[in-house]
This record gives C-alpha cells, sequence and structure tokens, in this order.
C-alpha cells in the first residue's frame, strides 16, 4: 500500500490517493475537525438558551437564506413539518425566532430570527460558513459536488446496521 498520494492513479488518470490512505487521513482529520468546531462555542450573547445541535441547522438556513414558512425549512431541513414546529415553538419561546404571517397566505406563518440575537447568532455560524467558503472556493463546481456527494454517502453509511 502506498504512502505517497501521488502514487495511486485518480479515475482521470490523474495521480491520486488510494482508498486506504484517503481513509486513514480522513480518521485523522473528522476527530479535529469536530473538536475545533466544538472549540468554537456558543457565543457569550446566547449561552442562556437552550440550543441544541438540531437547531444549528435550521438556524444557518435562517441566516443564509432569510426568513421562510415551516413548510420550506422542514423540507431542506429533510424532517417532517411538525418536527420543524416544535423547534420553531421552543426557539420562539426562548425569542430566538418570531414568527410572522405571510403577507400571500395569512395562515402560514414566516419564521426568521429575532432581531435581537441575529447579529450573535449570524456571528456564531459565519465562522464556520467562512472556514467552509475558504475550502470550498477553489474548487470547481464538479469538485464541489463530489466532495458534499461525499459527506452525504458518508453520513448515510453511518446510518447503516
Amino acid at each position: 500500500m502506498s504512502t505517497d498520494p501521488g502514487d495511486a492513479p485518480a479515475r482521470d488518470g490523474a495521480p491520486g490517493v488510494d482508498v486506504d490512505d484517503a481513509i486513514r487521513t480522513l480518521l485523522l482529520l473528522m476527530p479535529r475537525i469536530v473538536g475545533r468546531a466544538k472549540r468554537l462555542g456558543v457565543p457569550p450573547e446566547l449561552r442562556g438558551f437552550t440550543l441544541a445541535p438540531r437547531h444549528l441547522s435550521l438556524l444557518a438556513y435562517l441566516v443564509f437564506d432569510g426568513p421562510m414558512p415551516v413548510n420550506e425549512l422542514a423540507a431542506r431541513l429533510e424532517v417532517a413539518p411538525a418536527t420543524v414546529s416544535l423547534m420553531v415553538g421552543d426557539l420562539a419561546r426562548q425569542g430566538i425566532l418570531e414568527r410572522s404571517p405571510d403577507a400571500s397566505d395569512r395562515r402560514k406563518a414566516i419564521v426568521g430570527i429575532a432581531a435581537a440575537q441575529e447579529p450573535a447568532i449570524r456571528a456564531w455560524l459565519g465562522r464556520s460558513a467562512g472556514a467552509w467558503r475558504k475550502a470550498l472556493e477553489p474548487l470547481t463546481p464538479a469538485e464541489r459536488a463530489v466532495f458534499t456527494g461525499t459527506l452525504a454517502a458518508y453520513e448515510a453509511a453511518l446510518g447503516e446496521e
């Protein structure tokens, strides 16, 4: 087995990394990535709130894409609308999120980050987004698709029995 990443041919004939070497590298990197992400910590302004990991994706969508209806959040998060409604209710009671009526359909609510919490949430999630941007911008769109597809496949494989 090679230890020189340039020894293994990639699919397109260019030098690459063999699977075992790539796994070794990722087994080393993943705990470091998780550790660094955890060290980012919750900003002091948000420490009094009850925030769980499941809230981060919801907040990230609202930070980057703006306010949206519960059904759209549910579709993006790939969970049931009832699940998102419960999370929104919890975060709204804490003053993190706000609901406002949809101008086009008063029966729907638009969910957004409360103005008082938005700067702290943007700064908190922005550090991670900035790191992803720095890592992903040099890649071609096809390379980004392979990378994100690989992470999705890894996550799915972890869920298999």
